[in-house]
């Protein structure tokens, strides 16, 4: 046991010599095991050891007891021992969690706090540790394949069908390297005694009839050796998810877009506006889009990965988001412009003209625009005689206006029913059908701020002017409008 695991940790490079280990410890058969072995190597590796037992409140005079044995275990060894309570049944009722769930998050938080207590006091004495204290928990090769079989069944991904890691940020995971048969071998010969939990019997979770029942009926009807086999799969699908992980990255890199940014290679500009007044930078920085016309044409496994690591950046996360996450944005490459859905985290997936994108909070912004409370840019208005040597200014946010042509009182403003502008040759065109025709994404029109005169739009600001107030040979009087952005 000792130097199956030994190998194991050298091999996956769970931990160095001298580190701090945090060893979690139920009291069970294989966190028994784990302590055991860890004791076994903590001279050869110069280990420091600590150890952190985390009381359910569930079972109570049984879960006393265990935590009892612990803490008499942990004086065997000499070894620093910690337990804290938890309230799992208030946390599963609060959060509608199941108990089995609410036990786990709120253990890996016991965990995680206990290790940065020791890491604080090792920077309050002054203690050279540069590396992390490393925690300890006793998942075995029943755990994984048990893991990749819950996976598989309820409808993972690679991701998931890649089963437990070794190691994951601070947590390692030492005897992945045996089967539980072998931890209660060890146990046995070593003489060890340790606590059986009764809901381990119970039927009510999934994960034990899967132990109890699903997997035993597999090995004795079907082969023998099929946990082996399961977890041969999930290291190929481990290797194949960090495969499409890394050349999604690629392809993003190549072909996707931020909002109020131009890819590379998606033609540049086509759904960015030349401004963006009174829009949250940090927001508009949410949304991800990639080219949905190369997409298209990629492999559908690659085009899940695409759309997952878009959701992943504007969500912060992935937890949430499954399969049927990604394929329902998936299948917004061959639909309609304009047409989005709703994900979780708050996110829109939306097919715009060319490109799919993905944001947080994205349809909220497009129903409530007009709610919205929009910061207009300021204007620097001259007024001065025209005289035919001037030269009309070519400057995007600058514009030459025939004064005598204006009927009305200008006004700064976002677009309103009835807007429109006219061409050359003097026929009209709503707002509503140029932003259209432009293909801005129809989140953001309600943003681009507009001078009009009534209904008439002089100017599409950041854009085009109309022709009905362009500067003529006729022109007299030069109305001079200048931008400034709103924050200056």
């Amino acid at each position: 046991m000792k130097r199956r695991v030994e190998k194991f940790i050298r091999e996956n490079k769970l931990c160095d010599p001298g580190d701090r280990i945090l060893a979690a410890v139920s009291g069970g058969a294989d966190s028994v095991c784990l302590l055991h072995v860890l004791v076994k190597l903590q001279k050869a590796w110069k280990l420091k050891l600590r150890v952190v037992h985390v009381n359910h409140q569930l079972r109570g005079r049984e879960a006393d007891r265990d935590e009892d044995f612990v803490r008499r275990l942990c004086e065997r060894f000499s070894v620093e021992f910690t337990c804290k309570r938890v309230e799992v049944r208030e946390f599963a009722g609060k959060e509608g969690l199941s108990e089995e769930e609410a036990g786990r998050i709120l253990r890996y938080q016991v965990f995680e706090e206990e290790a940065l207590r020791w890491e604080d006091e090792a920077k309050m004495k002054n203690e050279e540790s540069p590396l992390p204290v490393r925690i300890a928990v006793a998942h075995h090769k029943d755990d994984d394949v048990e893991t990749v079989l819950f996976q598989l069944f309820r409808g993972s991904g690679l991701k998931g069908l890649g089963g437990i890691p070794a190691a994951r940020g601070r947590i390692i995971r030492p005897l992945l390297a045996v089967r539980r048969e072998e931890i209660l071998d060890f146990l046995s010969a070593e003489g060890v005694d340790f606590c059986v939990d009764s809901t381990n019997d119970s039927g009510n979770y999934t994960r034990n009839r899967l132990r109890h029942e699903i997997i035993p009926q597999i090995e004795a009807l079907v082969n023998l050796r099929a946990g082996e086999h399961v977890l041969q799969t999930a290291r190929r699908a481990r290797q194949a998810d960090a495969y499409l992980e890394e050349e999604a990255e690629k392809w993003l890199g190549k072909f996707g877009t931020r909002e109020g940014e131009a890819a590379s290679d998606v033609g540049a500009g086509e759904e960015k506006l030349p401004l963006s007044f009174g829009a949250d930078e940090e927001e508009l920085r949410l949304s991800f889009g990639a080219d949905a016309e190369k997409l298209k044409n990629e492999p559908e496994i690659l085009q899940t990965y695409v759309i997952k690591q878009m959701m992943g950046r504007a969500a912060g996360r992935t937890k949430d988001l499954g399969e049927v996450h990604v394929e329902a944005a998936r299948r917004l490459l061959c639909g309609r412009v304009g047409k989005q859905i709703d994900l979780p985290y708050g996110l829109t997936a939306r097919r715009g003209y060319t490109m799919l994108w993905v944001e947080k909070g994205g349809k909220a912004r497009e129903k409530n625009v007009q709610e919205e409370r929009i910061s207009l840019p300021k204007l620097e208005i001259k007024v001065f005689s025209y005289e035919k040597a001037m030269e009309i200014p070519q400057n995007q946010y600058t514009k030459w206006f025939d004064c005598d042509r204006i009927k009305g009182t200008l006004s700064v403003r976002t677009r309103q029913t009835g807007d429109y502008f006219f061409l050359s040759g003097g026929g009209k065109k709503t707002i509503k059908s140029y932003m259209v025709d432009e293909k801005i994404p129809a989140g953001l029109r309600g943003r681009i701020p507009l001078l009009a005169d009534g209904s008439h739009i002089l100017w599409i600001i950041g854009k085009r002017i109309s022709e009905g107030c362009k500067v003529t040979e006729k022109t007299k009087t030069i109305l001079q409008v200048h931008v400034r952005m709103a924050d200056k």
